[in-house]
């Protein structure tokens, strides 16, 4: 199933028509809220996204998809008449997959949509490197640069999202102190290891509730555990 999210009801019309006679289900949808009821009956593969909306745009959508753990990984090509380069960059930023200029051929979107689920699906590094990094209500977009708990913005200073990155990334296995230091800091110093304590505790005060994740090993280090 492809969403289309597109205000604009001839357009709206014309791609889920075309969707439909190229042998993928389709189905139109108004706005976000729409996209919102819709989520909920069934997961897409895909979401056409149009930027200029009705109440709330693309752009911020895009953002609380990404934010979520239950859609995070679902691929989103934004569809807009806006063309300039910093429109298109933000749109990438925020965690879009694809980015297509009104106005488009339908084949050139065909293409654009077959080539978006073959890299979804493909399990190459390029489309992995990109997911996010999910653990209970955490949400890391390393595209984005930006970090979520229960779909809520949080800000992290440079070495505090570092630690929560590599934490995820290495979740359940217990990282020392001194490796903590070496890969953060690019050093390693038995002296120096109150540096890590100190930034994992405004860590885990940033994350809420959810900072119980992050587990001490008492005499080792930390991990990134599997309740929060």
């Amino acid at each position: 199933m492809i969403y289309c999210v597109e205000d604009d009801a001839g357009i709206r019309e014309l791609v889920v028509y075309t969707l439909q006679n190229t042998g993928m289900e389709a189905r139109g949808l108004l706005d976000g809220a729409a996209l919102s009821e819709a989520l909920r009956e069934q997961r897409p593969q895909l979401i056409l996204l149009d930027i200029m909306l009705p109440g709330e745009d693309g752009v911020t959508i895009l953002r609380r998809l990404r934010a979520a753990p239950e859609t995070a990984t679902i691929p989103v090509i934004l569809l807009t008449a806006k063309n300039t380069e910093y429109d298109k960059v933000v749109g990438l930023d925020s965690g879009a997959d694809d980015y297509i200029s009104k106005p488009f051929g339908m084949m050139e979107l065909i293409a654009r949509i077959r080539a978006v689920l073959r890299r979804a699906g493909s399990g190459d590094t390029a489309a992995e490197a990109y997911r996010p990094l999910v653990a209970g209500s955490i949400c890391v977009d390393e595209r984005a640069h930006s970090v979520y708990v229960d779909e809520n913005e949080v800000q992290l200073t440079l070495k505090e999202y570092q630690l929560l990155c590599l934490l995820l990334k290495n979740r359940g296995a217990v990282l020392t102190r001194d490796v903590l230091l070496e890969n953060i800091w690019g050093y390693g110093n038995e002296s120096e290891t109150r540096t890590v304590d100190v930034h994992i505790r405004t860590l885990r005060q940033k994350l809420g509730a959810a900072g119980a994740m992050i587990e001490t090993v008492r005499g080792v280090g930390y991990r990134m555990g599997d309740h929060g």
